[in-house]
């Protein structure tokens, strides 16, 4: 099915008749009726160092040389060749038997389409010798590799999600002069490497994410007796140790106990839970040196996920090259990965085979509007033609165009400020907030893009986490008198959450130099954690995720405050695929949070206007 038929729930045939359809790619229908491959597996390749890497390779069973789109991850490349997919069909999200990473790629299509396929695994990881994060020139030798093949034309691109994502900006970086273009989507982190702390955990607070996935058993790793950290490493292991905040979730504390030889990203997380002081000029230097046409993404299912939504935005500004720019919609992509093919080989037809398909004629920006349910197209993103605006957060929980009163009109009441306490997880699930609504909209109002909230707030410990939720609520015909049944937004009205964002109050610090309007950038790194002083008003600022609503006349935009979340099933995990929670307080906590005119807390979201037209 083609992108924009997976999205809407349009048929593939009545896509054939969209205006602006572009013929190109086979259908995954004709490339199941008879297209012969050659599969060899478990091919030892030798990089310059002489570790060996294992690599399977999928091609036509025709002669010829053929492009090649190369495939590498941590994830188990015996998980990923056409024998899965033909046993295991596509599984939504919501299926138990979706597993995350079958994702690089449906080896059958690609090679009906005239490509070879090569699924390759990194250092140390499944059969592959060595240690994984001393790869540095490893894509670089196996492209050299495969372009001595007799089956390869010389010309090769990349290709498969997440983690596949993850190290195809890694190969860009190394710059093979035969990778002529990359397909980046659920991009992984684009600050500090793949796994970044500043993508993967916005606003400093950490989540469950690394350990979700190796639970699941998709990284293979090494047990044994603990051995001795580094003593840099050592000082800081003991501190974590000592933690009450991870003591008290058991699971992640015996992370802690096995010094790495586990889950070492969310050891590593634990250990150092910050930024490391040179990762943005690094990663603004790496920036540079990618040069090649990309094309990055992901969907509104990813903020749950964060690196992937945050990181295809922070390529996408922060490289100079021919881009291209897709968010998709809320449903999660389906396991084995195979939709956005259609998409994929129109984007290698024109750069690995020289096609003018049309692929770059089109705007470089496509996004799909919640609400509207359609897809719509812009020359960049954030949109250029963005308008900001404030809603304010005032009394008896309303959001707000209208600025709070002046002081001296408003008396000293206007000065109190909104009230949660919560207490932890360990003697509660339920989750206190502060909820702040807009009456019924007037009129539709789109918006598309990053969010920021801004807060004025005293705790009473010396830290907290804030976890902000933006939702679409409605519709609602309801008016506020005082009649009885009317006092109050009707309790069944239906909720839709669109987004959210975090920031630990430790680190709360903003670099203004970077920040752009919807998005503070936080500093994160440890020289900049200020633990808060207790019943001190401090300034939070708060990216929220970005998003593509349509909120449509008749509904509100509710925006929730708490500071904790929950494992959704039994022994904390999670009920639904990967969705993480947070690493929350240990200790109850008290938030006040003002809305007067000297302390204006309120949300500001990126406005469109309603008269675009939608996309095909």
């Amino acid at each position: 099915m083609t992108l924009a038929g997976k999205q809407s729930g349009l048929s593939h045939e009545h896509m054939l008749n969209a205006k602006n359809w572009h013929p190109g790619p086979v259908s995954l229908r004709r490339a199941t009726q008879g297209a012969e491959m050659i599969e060899e597996r478990d091919i030892f390749v030798a990089m310059r160092d002489g570790t060996r890497l294992a690599l399977d390779v999928y091609r036509p069973d025709k002669s010829g040389r053929y492009p090649v789109l190369y495939a590498a991850a941590l994830h188990n490349k015996d998980m990923q060749g056409p024998d899965v997919a033909d046993v295991l069909p596509p599984q939504p999200a919501h299926a138990p038997l979706w597993f995350g990473p079958i994702e690089a790629g449906n080896t059958r299509l690609f090679v009906a389409n005239g490509y070879a396929h090569v699924i390759a695994q990194p250092r140390g990881s499944g059969k592959s010798e060595g240690h994984y994060g001393h790869e540095d020139t490893d894509h670089y030798d196996t492209i050299e590799w495969i372009t001595h093949q007799p089956w390869c034309d010389g010309n090769v691109g990349m290709v498969g999600i997440s983690g596949y994502a993850g190290e195809q900006w890694r190969a860009a970086e190394q710059g093979h002069p035969a990778l002529k273009a990359i397909f980046p989507y659920d991009a992984c982190s684009a600050y500090g490497g793949m796994f970044s702390f500043r993508d993967f955990y916005p606003g400093g607070v950490l989540h469950t994410f690394p350990y979700l996935l190796d639970v699941f058993s998709t990284v293979h790793e090494a047990r044994g007796v603990p051995e001795p950290l580094l003593p840099e490493q050592e000082e800081l292991w003991k501190a974590a140790m000592a933690n009450p905040d991870f003591k008290m979730y058991q699971n992640l504390f015996n992370i802690l106990t096995q010094k790495g030889q586990r889950t070492f990203i969310m050891f590593l997380s634990m250990i150092a839970p910050w930024e490391s002081e040179d990762a943005i000029e690094r990663a603004e230097a790496r920036f540079r040196k990618i040069k090649i046409p990309f094309y990055t993404g992901s969907g509104a299912y990813a903020y749950t996920y964060k690196l992937h939504w945050l990181g295809a935005q922070n390529y996408f500004r922060n490289i100079d090259a021919p881009k291209k720019l897709l968010f998709a919609g809320p449903a999660h992509l389906e396991r084995p990965f195979h939709q956005l093919h259609d998409e994929i080989i129109r984007w290698y037809d024109h750069w690995l085979k020289g096609i003018d398909n049309g692929v770059m004629h089109e705007e470089p920006v496509r996004y799909w509007l919640m609400g509207a349910n359609e897809w719509r197209t812009a020359a960049d993103w954030p949109l250029p033609e963005t308008k900001w605006v404030r809603f304010y957060l005032c009394d008896w929980g309303r959001l707000s165009e209208d600025e709070p009163v002046a002081a001296g009109l408003g008396g000293a009441a206007a000065l109190e400020p909104d009230v949660f306490t919560q207490m932890p997880l360990k003697k509660t699930t339920k989750v206190e907030r502060l909820r702040y609504m807009t009456h019924p909209l007037p009129r539709d109002l789109q918006v598309v893009g990053p969010i920021s909230l801004t807060i004025y707030a005293a705790i009473d410990k010396e830290d907290t986490n804030w976890i902000v939720i933006l939702k679409d609520i409605g519709p609602d015909v309801s008016v506020q008198t005082a009649r009885e049944g009317e006092r109050s937004p009707p309790a069944d009205l239906h909720e839709r959450e669109l987004t959210r964002g975090w920031l630990k109050a430790s680190y709360r610090a903003v670099d203004e130099n970077r920040s752009t309007p919807g998005a503070p950038f936080h500093k994160l790194t440890q020289s900049s954690i200020q633990p808060v002083k207790p019943g001190e008003v401090d300034e939070y600022k708060i990216q929220i995720l970005a998003t593509a609503n349509l909120f449509k006349a008749g509904h509100r935009i509710c925006l929730d405050i708490t500071s904790m979340d929950v494992p959704t099933g039994t022994g904390a995990m999670t009920n639904v695929e990967y969705i993480p929670y947070h690493i929350c307080r240990s200790e109850t906590v008290t938030h006040q949070i003002y809305h007067d005119a000297q302390r204006p807390s309120h949300l500001l979201l990126p406005v469109i206007s309603n008269r675009q037209p939608s996309a095909s």
